[in-house]
C-alpha cells in the first residue's frame, strides 16, 4: 500500500493507519495543503489536475483513482459565497457613497467579481477533493435508493 507523506507523521505507517490516527488539526492542515497546491490527497506528490479544473483519472505517482471525487457545483458555490456575496456590499457601498457613472462599475465591480470568482475555483475544488478523500466522504443512504429505483425500472420494462 502507498505511504502518505504528511509532515510530522513517521514514514513507516501505511495510508490507512495514518488516516485513522490523524487528529482534526493535522487532517485540516493536510487537506488545506493538498487543496491549495492541487496535490494528490494520498501521496501529496503529483498534481490532481490535468487541466485547470479537470481532474486526472488517477494519480500518476501513487495510482489513486479519482472516481470517488464528486465536487460538482461546490467550487462555484463556495466561490460565490466567499467572493461575490461580500463584493456585492462593496458595489452597493460604492454606488450609495459616490454615485459614480456606470462605467466605473464596468471598470471596478465587474472585473473584481469575475476575477474574484474564477481564480479560487481550482483551489476550492482541490480542497473539496482532498476533503472527500481524507474524510472518506460518500453520499449517505443512496445505495438502497438506487437499488429500489433500478428494481422499479426493471419491473416497468418487463
Amino acid at each position: 500500500m502507498t505511504q502518505q507523506m504528511i509532515p510530522g507523521i513517521p514514514r513507516g505507517r501505511t495510508s490507512t493507519m495514518i488516516q485513522e490516527n490523524l487528529n482534526a488539526s493535522s487532517k485540516a492542515r493536510w487537506i488545506f495543503h493538498c487543496g491549495a497546491k492541487g496535490l494528490c490527497p494520498r501521496c501529496g506528490s503529483a498534481s490532481m489536475f490535468r487541466k485547470w479544473l479537470k481532474l486526472q483519472t488517477k494519480c500518476p505517482h501513487c495510482g489513486l483513482n479519482y472516481s470517488f471525487a464528486a465536487p460538482d457545483d461546490g467550487p462555484a458555490f463556495f466561490s460565490l459565497c466567499i467572493v461575490a456575496f461580500p463584493l456585492c456590499f462593496f458595489v452597493v457601498w460604492l454606488q450609495v457613497t459616490f454615485d459614480p457613472p456606470y462605467w466605473v462599475h464596468l471598470l471596478t465591480s465587474f472585473p473584481l467579481m469575475g476575477i474574484g470568482c474564477v481564480v479560487p475555483l481550482q483551489y476550492i475544488k482541490g480542497w473539496l477533493v482532498a476533503s472527500q478523500y481524507v474524510n472518506k466522504a460518500v453520499e449517505a443512504g443512496t445505495e438502497k435508493l438506487w437499488a429500489d429505483m433500478e428494481s422499479r425500472a426493471s419491473k416497468d420494462h418487463d
